[in-house]
């Protein structure tokens, strides 16, 4: 079975560049097994310290939220088209 994964701008320092990669998962564990085994470097800004997805990356599959989907239960189907979305803060002091 094979799925797109969406890789962001802000990410791709850490595939070589690759705005898309093709993986074989089941479930969002083997996505980002997948992920990880294919770019190392993208595993540490996906995952916690204990292999969890991280709380401020959100994943969408086919523009769902895959919490409203059955967060970590939900089983990919052949071709769906996933997104990682890793929240990004930042900026400076408010001006006066």
């Amino acid at each position: 079975m094979s799925i797109r994964v969406q890789i962001p701008t802000a990410l791709r320092r850490l595939t070589g560049g690759a705005a898309t990669i093709e993986c074989s998962a089941k479930t969002l564990s083997d996505l980002l097994d997948d992920l990880g085994r294919q770019h190392p470097e993208l595993n540490r800004h996906l995952r916690d310290d204990s292999g969890q997805l991280r709380p401020f990356v959100n994943v969408y599959v086919n523009e769902e939220d895959i919490r409203f989907l059955g967060g970590t239960s939900y089983h990919f189907q052949e071709g769906d088209e996933v997104m990682l979305v890793p929240s990004i803060a930042g900026g400076g002091p408010a001006a006066d």
